[in-house]
């Protein structure tokens, strides 16, 4: 399984928000979160500078990189 996914996950529960409320933070849609966490998608450049902006999570540990 891909890190991203993992962490997405880790960032859903830890900060108790649902797809939807990540979905808004990151400024993508719902459908994409869904994707994520399904392994269908990766996050784009964006999303991921929109998650370690706003969650601390660098790109390095979203793709699983030492």
């Amino acid at each position: 399984m891909d890190c991203y996914i993992e962490i997405i996950k880790d960032i859903l529960i830890t900060h108790n928000l649902s797809q939807e409320k990540l979905a808004k933070i990151l400024g993508v849609n719902q459908t994409t979160v869904g994707q994520w966490i399904l392994g269908k998608k990766k996050p784009s450049y964006d999303s991921i500078y929109a998650l370690y902006k706003h969650f601390g999570i660098t790109p390095n540990e979203i793709f699983g990189i030492d």
